[in-house]
């Protein structure tokens, strides 16, 4: 919790002022005391006090002005709340390491069941891209609430040689640019939007990735990235120079270029071989892109107890005083 107007809290003082000469007015109350030579007239004389009875009636009391105090100071809470619009661009990896089988069931297979299970569980608000590129980027999916039509095109994607990161990158961010338009933007200015690229290996044909990372850094576009295998990655492909001879090629993860993408346009960069993991990490992104955080204002609960405070101060007043305080 936290105060959106904290200057009105100063006023807390004011009470912690009173409570202090309620204490000091007790205890001078107890010097004044009358003297009985005779301690047996002193209940005839003077009558059974009301002993902790007033305490409880002065805190209670106290708390109604502590609490009312408290809601002038606008408290707040933050609290999560699904965004009217975002759009994620799904962006993956088809070349030919794609197909190795040291994440089951194949790297390409796992990538499909994740994306599939985040277009199943994305948040409402999210409209869903997808890209796919191995020797050039491919936009199979613009961005659409049509989840139905991303998970098609999901299912039909094909390994090919090469990979062209750097014009995926390009690709995605130039879609999203035509999507956005201007047509909405966060608070600080930005797009509510990101690129999810996975892949499992590093750029070998197409534009440098420094060039990629520089437009997506002017669009103000993240790019989150995931590195999907292990370094023991290997494939079976056929040889260029003898047809029908093929040979196992190691295709080991290459994690660098893209925790490079990630951390230099703002995203967040997720390794693994897993394909659970694979599926919590498009979880958590959906989360992050689907809703925000704003502030949520609790004064009226404030008020509210103030309230009931207050009702209880006169009840018991009257019930063992019979009067209101």
């Amino acid at each position: 919790m936290r105060f959106l107007t904290p200057n009105w809290l100063w006023l807390l003082l004011v009470i912690a002022v009173l409570a202090v000469a309620y204490v000091v007015a007790q205890r001078r109350r107890g010097t004044y005391a009358l003297r009985f030579s005779d301690t047996s007239l002193l209940d005839t004389v003077a009558p059974k006090r009301p002993g902790w009875r007033r305490h409880v009636v002065a805190a209670l009391f106290l708390s109604v002005g502590a609490l009312m105090i408290v809601s002038l100071a606008d408290p707040v809470t933050e609290e999560e709340v699904p965004r009217e619009r975002a759009i994620v661009m799904l962006t993956i990896d088809t070349s030919l390491s794609m197909g190795a089988e040291d994440v089951e069931p194949t790297r390409i297979d796992a990538a499909k069941e994740a994306a599939t299970s985040f277009l199943e569980n994305a948040p409402p608000g999210v409209d869903v891209g997808l890209i796919s590129f191995h020797e050039a980027p491919v936009v199979e999916v613009p961005p659409t609430a049509d989840r139905e039509a991303v998970i098609m095109a999901v299912e039909r994607l094909e390994l090919g040689p090469y990979t062209n990161t750097g014009d995926a990158v390009s690709v995605s961010i130039t879609s999203l640019e035509r999507t956005l338009d201007g047509l909405f933007v966060d608070d600080d200015g930005s797009p509510p939007a990101v690129v999810v690229l996975l892949s499992d290996g590093e750029p070998t044909v197409g534009r440098p990735i420094e060039t990629a990372i520089a437009e997506a850094i002017a669009a103000r576009i993240p790019v989150s990235t995931v590195a999907l295998g292990t370094a023991l990655g290997e494939v079976v492909v056929e040889d260029p120079d003898v047809p029908g001879r093929f040979d196992t090629v190691p295709v080991p993860v290459n994690e660098d270029s893209l925790r490079l993408v990630a951390e230099r346009t703002g995203g967040s960069f997720f390794a693994t071989s897993s394909p659970d993991e694979l599926a919590a990490v498009y979880t958590d992104i959906g989360t992050a892109i689907g809703f925000e955080t704003v502030d949520r204002d609790i004064s009226d609960r404030f008020v509210v107890v103030a309230l009931g405070a207050a009702l209880a101060t006169a009840i018991l007043s009257l019930s063992w005083f019979q009067r209101l305080p």
